[in-house]
């Protein structure tokens, strides 16, 4: 299958999205203070909700990253044939029909 540059840009820009989102959420959810993530803002017991969303995030980044390797892929495809020479043909012979020649 080949990526069109516009499709693999996309690709990427949704990996680098992915990290940049779920990296913040995390850290956000680590400093929260408010007994959501954590019993009594107590880092020893985390909640049901710390551990779901955290599985979430986990899963997200992996599936983002392999999303954005796909476009990077997709766009060293592209270069690599754009750098390719174009193949050359050797000129084919004629043979007069009927002269009695075999190939």
């Amino acid at each position: 299958m080949k990526l069109s540059r516009r499709v693999s840009w996309f690709l990427v820009a949704f990996g680098v999205w992915s990290w940049i989102v779920w990296t913040t959420f995390v850290k956000n959810l680590w400093h929260d203070t408010s007994g959501l993530a954590f019993h009594h803002g107590d880092h020893a017991s985390p909640t049901a909700y710390f551990w779901i969303h955290l599985t979430l995030a986990i899963v997200s980044t992996v599936l983002g990253t392999a999303i954005g390797v796909l476009g990077v892929k997709g766009l060293r495809a592209l270069r690599r044939a754009a750098d390719a020479p174009a193949p050359v043909q050797a000129p084919q012979q004629e043979q007069p029909v009927g002269s009695g020649q075999q190939p």
